[in-house]
């Protein structure tokens, strides 16, 4: 509830009209098969840093296997992007690839968004939440903190969090949690995020007992995106409550549900990478569907732009046609 109420805090009625505008043109476009758009995005994920200390065999950051540019966020861009879409946007999440705290200048990006009335969030492994970082995350108005978790033992742990350090990752959480009594804060919202495999699913009764321990607002159990799923190579769960995909009569994995024509993100929220490129959504890891860049133009005549429309077209004819849905079910 209290997350809840935070959010509804930086809501104006300039973000409801602004919600109300999308969601209108989204049934329409819907109903009429064309590419219908009012308004500005309502969420938007911004990248703070593609670097990562992990090597996770389903990211190309862990993997370092981007094709396109690797850098950090020059705070002045950053500015430009939050000046362009404060008044509309209700939801900010600083990450996209990478690991954010990573960014020297993290704590600026939160300040600053949280100086603009945007609600914040972020998603972390959790190995940079020493002492100091712990408390500045509590001091810089963070309103939200998702934490992966993905093992309730080392061993388990670091199949998939390669590097990764388990202990070190609780020690984190454990700060976290004492400087929020400490400031006497209720933010950020400490969220724990278990991706369900094939090697951790036997866990899942210990991850919500580890989860009460350390004493997070909430666990989320989540279902994997692999991305050779029809070629798996011991990722996907056996209970299929928390796999994406089914096998098929032939015997391989398929996605679980129909791809439909549709797709509510493209009107409603956008990707910008660290250098200024704007995406379509979080599935275009590499940046191979860019919609227009800000280092050359503004937010809007992107958003609102030729490229950006056909892409919404697309979306509505036949969505099973674009290489980063097709491991999508929207």
């Amino acid at each position: 509830m209290k997350d809840g109420l935070r959010f509804i805090s930086t809501l104006t009625f300039r973000k409801l009209f602004n919600y109300f505008l999308i969601r209108s043109s989204f049934i329409l476009s819907r109903l009429v098969r064309k590419p219908f758009h009012r308004g500005m995005p309502v969420s938007l994920s911004v990248e703070p840093t593609t670097s990562c200390n992990l090597r996770c065999p389903e990211c190309p950051s862990g993997l370092r296997q981007f094709t396109r540019p690797q850098g950090k966020i020059d705070l002045g861009l950053y500015r430009t992007i939050i000046g362009q879409l404060k008044g509309d946007l209700s939801y900010l999440l600083l990450y996209f690839q990478g690991e954010p705290l990573m960014l020297p200048g993290f704590f600026k990006l939160v300040e600053y968004a949280r100086k603009n009335s945007i609600y914040t969030a972020t998603s972390t492994n959790g190995h940079f939440l020493d002492d100091e970082n712990a408390r500045r995350i509590v001091e810089s108005g963070l309103d939200r903190l998702i934490i992966s978790i993905d093992g309730t033992d080392q061993q388990t742990y670091a199949q998939y969090r390669k590097g990764g350090d388990l202990k070190k990752v609780k020690e984190g959480l454990s700060n976290l949690v004492r400087w929020k009594k400490e400031l006497k804060s209720g933010s950020p919202f400490i969220i724990i995020q278990f991706l369900v495999f094939k090697n951790n699913e036997h866990q899942i009764p210990a991850i919500r007992r580890l989860a009460r321990e350390l004493k997070a607002d909430r666990l989320e159990l989540k279902s994997a995106q692999v991305y050779d799923f029809q070629n798996d190579a011991g990722l996907i769960p056996d209970n299929p409550r928390y796999s994406r995909y089914v096998r098929g009569r032939d015997g391989r994995w398929k996605l679980k549900k129909p791809i439909k024509n549709r797709c509510f993100r493209m009107w409603s929220a956008a990707v910008i990478t660290w250098d200024g490129r704007v995406v379509p959504c979080c599935f275009d890891k590499d940046a191979s569907h860019q919609m227009g860049s800000l280092q050359t133009n503004t937010f809007k005549k992107i958003w609102k732009g030729q490229t950006y429309k056909k892409f919404r077209y697309k979306i509505l004819k036949d969505r099973s046609q674009i290489d980063i849905c097709r491991n999508c079910t929207e």
